[in-house]
């Protein structure tokens, strides 16, 4: 019988299997390998929409790179270096170099976890400054969107002569797609600016998602909207965003305008990365990806809910997160007194918290399957999310019967289902 190694954290379970029960959801995507320096750098000299680095900055000017966090794939180690290096060539100093990492609400970064982000040599060079979504001394007002959505962002956006974004673009749960325009907001917007756009995913009416968001939707996204109208309070100069490999590799770069040549990585994304399957099946098992994908429950989460879209309703989910960090949160397990999702709509009308809505995506994923999940989580904490612990991934599919998918990096593929 094959085998497969499915990622958990920094290492990998081997999980035997049914050829005849089984299909792995992935494929190939065409590409020779991760890309070099020079590769790189030919993306940053012929951009998408925009003229290079070199006819934008001017030596004695000042620069912020953008850079993700400890949470996601984007390559930054290599491009950052890469970018730092080409500023200096043109003629900045580095003290005139500053890295700003987009949190949003996430913790900050660590110490360790920036080296490995930028190099031991960007690292030590040049100074860095951590986002913090909940200081007013760090925000401020930028505008409001046409909605009336107050655009409270990082004031170092205003600092310095020219501002870059670095991301990478991957599928995301409610905006979409990742990269892009998610570097300023919600990376750098404060936590009412981040809380105001991201409750636009939900219908609080029906107490499910707004038409038209979800996994791999631009137009008429309201989120992806809200978010796109905020970052352009900023000027941005310079944007470049990655597609990773599953070693966190970059394989493809987009660089460029900020919009237009994140929306092109996008709809390549969208082509290499989604997977038309002949049906949907009664049994799904899930490995998000390993680090960073599975370092919270919050992160791990999104590789749920794209497992649900090749799952049929009352069938059974495999999740496969280690947790590391745990839930993502101290406070999460709050969102979890409530007797259903459409409750926890109801309560986020009046008290809306991102992680709430994170909590309710879970919620509704745990009512229509059933979802046994290998984690280093406690199984009290597994069963009050409303799931079951299992010690190992056998363990887990021997309660199991049925076809089924496996899906080894259930980030990355987006499973459509006929007339989906």
């Amino acid at each position: 019988m094959p085998q497969i190694d499915l990622a958990y954290g920094n290492r990998f379970l081997p999980l035997t299997y049914e050829s005849g029960r089984f299909e792995v959801l992935a494929k190939s995507v065409s590409q020779p390998g991760p890309l070099t320096d020079i590769e790189i750098g030919a993306g940053l000299d012929s951009p998408i929409s925009s003229p290079p680095l070199s006819d934008i900055l001017r030596p004695g000017e000042s620069v912020l790179l953008i850079v993700s966090d400890a949470t996601r794939a984007t390559a930054s180690a290599q491009i950052v270096n890469l970018l730092v290096r080409r500023i200096i060539e043109i003629g900045i100093a580095p003290h005139d170099i500053a890295i700003l990492f987009a949190t949003g609400i996430h913790r900050s970064v660590s110490a360790d976890e920036k080296r490995e982000l930028l190099t031991p040599f960007i690292f030590q060079r040049i100074r860095t400054i951590d986002h913090n979504a909940d200081h007013p001394a760090q925000l401020t007002l930028y505008g409001t969107t046409s909605g009336g959505t107050a655009c409270e962002l990082n004031r170092a956006l205003k600092e310095f002569d020219h501002t870059i974004t670095t991301g990478g673009i991957g599928f995301h749960y409610f905006a979409g797609f990742t990269g892009g325009r998610k570097s300023i907001c919600p990376g750098l917007a404060s936590a009412r600016t981040i809380r105001d756009t991201h409750m636009l995913a939900l219908d609080f009416d029906t107490g499910k998602r707004r038409p038209g968001v979800g996994t791999g939707l631009l137009e008429g996204n309201a989120v992806h909207e809200k978010c796109e109208q905020i970052a352009g309070k900023v000027r941005i100069s310079f944007a470049v965003n990655a597609i990773v490999d599953e070693r966190g590799r970059a394989v493809k770069i987009y660089a460029g305008d900020w919009k237009e040549a994140h929306r092109v990585g996008c709809l390549e994304y969208m082509v290499d990365h989604s997977i038309t399957t002949a049906a949907k099946r009664d049994l799904v098992i899930v490995s998000c990806g390993g680090l960073p994908y599975d370092i919270n429950l919050i992160q791990a989460h999104k590789a749920l809910d794209m497992a649900a879209l090749a799952c049929n309703e009352g069938g059974t989910i495999v999740f496969i997160a280690e947790c590391q960090d745990g839930l993502g949160r101290s406070d999460f397990m709050k969102w979890f007194d409530n007797s259903s999702s459409v409750e926890l709509a109801s309560r986020l009308r009046d008290d809306y918290e991102v992680n709430g809505q994170t909590a309710w995506s879970l919620l509704d994923k745990t009512e229509r399957f059933r979802v046994l999940m290998v984690s280093s989580l406690a199984d009290d904490a597994v069963r009050q999310l409303n799931m079951t612990p299992s010690e190992t991934v056998g363990g887990a599919l021997a309660e199991t019967e049925g076809k089924g998918y496996i899906m080894p990096r259930g980030t990355a593929f987006l499973p459509l289902s006929p007339g989906s």
